[in-house]
This record gives structure tokens, C-alpha cells and sequence, in this order.
């Protein structure tokens, strides 16, 4: 009765010869189509090596007086201003000013891919079911399969460097703002969009003049979202080549520097408080408008 208890599995012959049958034949396919795929990465490279120039070439005052009127605009609340420049302050006190640009430069990159990619993923679900049927599984994949397993595939395609990186952190957070495009725009009330077809609009106007304005305060909640999974990805990016803040805890981590781990990660902290405060006032001040609009 033995055989009960022990699960059938293939012969190790049978599974050792398709394993590298699998591996030969992605390794043929990045040796002939790595350099093309890296070619057609190439203007994401530019776009991040600019975005870092500017953010390392920017006078520290002029940063931290952007980030105090972003938050004074999104909030209108003086702790949110304060906090966030008090926070950027000790980040430049304790010598992370020039990695922690480099990481808002990743995270403003990033989430710009995502929004570029992502609404309008977010917008088809939302007006196709069958189009939802078949990206809901795949995003399910994207959001609980480990961050290590799909950086194997980036790296061999396109080594170590920044655009592997960057193409890592899309694939890790782009799922909220898909998913909550479409939960926005679905959610929107069925009697706004009937008014709206009784004055004669076309679907693009229902979409930009209706549906989205509607739905984004829920779209800005996915923003918030997008940030903060791109923020925890910062770290683990960093073993393939992202230069920033988790360089610094990946050193410290390696060689068991306390001190430099916890201020790296606190000022990482730090960011994703800054990131998240912001754009939560903002939708919230959105959300108010909305209703003050409908009253």
C-alpha cells in the first residue's frame, strides 16, 4: 500500500530532458533577438538616464520647493507640506540625497510606463467583458507570482542594467492601476451615462467627458498603488543593476552594516510616505469635488 503515499511523478529522465530542451531553446531565442529587444528598449534607457540627469542635476533647494507646492496643491494641509519637507531634509542630512533622486527618477519612469500602458488596458476591460475574461488571469499571475522568477527571464533577454529593471518594476506594479481603471469606469453611475446619450454623445465623449472624470478618484487610487509596488520593488531591482536607495541595503544586507540598512530603507520609507500622502489628498480632494459637483 505504499504507493498510497507516494505522489506519481514523471521520470527524472523524461523531466531532466524537457527542462533543457525548454532551456536550450530560450537560450537560441536570446541569442538571436536579444539585441533587437534591447534596440527596441532603447528610448525607455534615454528616458530614464534624462529623467535621473535632471533629478541629480536639479539644486536640492528647487526639489524640495516643488515636492512642499505638490503637496500644498494636492492637500491644502501644512503637516502633509511640512512633513514632506522635513523628510527631505534628513534624507540630504545623512549624505542619501543623490541615491534617493535616483530612485524618484525609477518610480516617476515607471509609473508613467504604467499609466501609458495601463488606462487603457484598464478602459477596454472596462467596455469589453470578453477582453476582462482574458487579461483578469493574466494580471492575477503578474501579482502573486515572485518578483525573482520573472527577472530570470528579463536578465537573460537583456542582461544587467537599468532597462531590466525598469521593465521588472512596470511588470510588478502596473495590475492596480488595469484593475482599478476598470473598476472605476464601471462603477460609474448608469444614470449620468443614459443623460449623457440623451444629449447625443459619442462614446469617445462619454469616455473623456463622463466616464473618466468620474471614475478618478478610483484611478488615482490605483496611482497611489502603482507607487507604492514600484517603491517595494526598489531593493530587489537593485540586484540586477537599478542604481538608488536599494544599492545601499543590498550592500548592508551583504556585508551586515546596520546603520547604512536601516537609514537606506528608512529614507525609502520616507519616499513612499511622501508619494502616498500626496496623491491620497489628491483623490480625496477629487472625490469631494465630485460630490460637491453631483450636490
Amino acid at each position: 500500500m505504499d504507493w498510497l503515499w507516494t505522489f506519481p511523478h514523471m521520470d527524472d529522465n523524461r523531466l531532466r530532458l524537457i527542462r533543457t530542451t525548454v532551456d536550450d531553446a530560450f537560450r537560441t531565442f536570446t541569442r538571436a533577438w536579444g539585441d533587437p529587444i534591447q534596440a527596441l528598449f532603447e528610448p525607455l534607457r534615454l528616458l530614464l538616464v534624462w529623467a535621473e540627469w535632471v533629478m541629480l542635476n536639479t539644486p536640492w533647494p528647487v526639489i524640495v520647493l516643488v515636492v512642499a507646492a505638490l503637496a500644498w496643491g494636492a492637500s491644502r494641509r501644512w503637516p502633509i507640506v511640512v512633513g514632506s519637507v522635513v523628510t527631505l531634509l534628513l534624507i540630504g542630512l545623512f549624505d542619501m540625497w543623490d541615491d534617493t533622486m535616483r530612485t524618484i527618477s525609477m518610480i516617476l519612469v515607471c509609473t508613467l510606463i504604467s499609466l501609458v500602458v495601463g488606462i487603457p488596458i484598464g478602459i477596454g476591460m472596462a467596455r469589453s467583458i470578453r477582453l476582462r475574461r482574458i487579461v483578469s488571469p493574466i494580471l492575477d499571475v503578474m501579482q502573486t507570482l515572485p518578483s525573482f522568477v520573472y527577472l530570470i527571464p528579463v536578465v537573460m533577454l537583456m542582461g544587467i542594467g537599468r532597462v531590466p529593471g525598469l521593465i521588472a518594476v512596470v511588470i510588478y506594479a502596473i495590475p492596480p492601476i488595469i484593475r482599478l481603471t476598470d473598476l472605476g469606469i464601471r462603477l460609474v453611475n448608469k444614470e449620468v451615462l443614459e443623460a449623457s446619450d440623451a444629449f447625443g454623445s459619442s462614446a469617445w465623449q462619454k469616455l473623456v467627458n463622463v466616464q473618466l472624470p468620474l471614475a478618478m478618484p478610483t484611478i488615482m487610487t490605483g496611482i497611489n498603488q502603482t507607487i507604492m509596488m514600484a517603491l517595494a520593488m526598489v531593493v530587489i531591482a537593485s540586484m540586477i543593476g537599478v542604481q538608488g536607495l536599494g544599492q545601499p541595503v543590498l550592500r548592508a544586507i551583504n556585508n551586515q552594516y546596520f546603520t547604512m540598512g536601516i537609514l537606506n530603507g528608512l529614507a525609502i520609507v520616507g519616499i513612499a510616505i511622501i508619494f502616498d500622502r500626496i496623491s491620497q489628498a489628491f483623490g480625496q480632494r477629487l472625490q469631494r469635488h465630485r460630490e460637491h459637483g453631483h450636490a
